[in-house]
């Protein structure tokens, strides 16, 4: 069976043996809205790569925003059923869990850009003024993601001893925040290696805040001239 852990963000689809009209033109809307978009994306182009008539998509959505909303769900559910089976939950420690969890989404960044971005931070890009049903289910997503990963810095502070103002919740919006924004320096230079620097410099700065290296150090004494 296939996990997290060996396939690219690109091959998320139902796991259903026969997928329905709806299943069909929901796995459709995943890859359409990162390869061009929501507003460029429109219902003919949903059925043309579903397989499916105009007909059967009224059947199951009112409007194309109405198939915005439930395309982002969709997204969670089977994202958030994956990461569940992921291996990082298996390490002994919190530390071990966070790191574990980085390298994952470090080795899921391969293929094309459409393959490895994230819907629900592709559209609310788009659609967060002007449509705000798909922005609620795009932070919904975002966010209840960004908690899967809380009782893990939550050990990991505890374990380690961090004091001061960090807290397990903004580190985990944090994650999101360097993920996110590296689907965007990816997208804007054509270079999924931007995307993997930018996670490689928050491994860094997770190893310096739970191995005690992130205090201010007193500025060293300028030398008389």
């Amino acid at each position: 069976m296939r996990t997290i852990d060996n396939i690219p963000t690109g091959w998320y689809v139902n796991g259903v043996a026969t997928p329905t009209a709806k299943d069909k033109l929901l796995n459709a809307s995943l890859s359409l809205i990162r390869e061009q978009g929501f507003a460029a994306t429109t219902v003919d182009d949903l059925c043309a790569r579903a397989g499916v008539t105009k007909g059967a998509f009224f059947h199951h959505f009112d409007s194309k925003d109405a198939l915005g909303v439930a395309a982002v769900e969709h997204w969670a559910r089977t994202t958030d059923a994956l990461f569940l089976a992921a291996h990082y939950h298996q390490a002994g420690d919190g530390l071990g869990r966070v790191r574990a969890y980085l390298a994952l989404r470090k080795s899921l960044i391969r293929g094309d850009i459409p393959e490895f971005t994230c819907v629900a931070g592709t559209l609310v890009q788009e659609t967060y003024a002007s449509h705000p049903a798909i922005r609620a289910a795009c932070a919904d997503s975002i966010f209840g993601h960004a908690a899967t990963l809380v009782d893990d810095f939550a050990a990991a502070i505890e374990e380690r001893g961090v004091q001061g103002q960090v807290t397990a919740e903004s580190l985990a919006r944090h994650t999101q925040c360097v993920v996110q924004g590296a689907f965007i320096l990816a997208k804007a230079s054509g270079q999924p290696q931007l995307a993997v620097e930018s996670i490689e410099h928050l491994e860094r700065y997770i190893e310096l805040l739970f191995n005690g290296e992130a205090r201010p150090r007193s500025p060293k004494p300028r030398r008389s001239p």
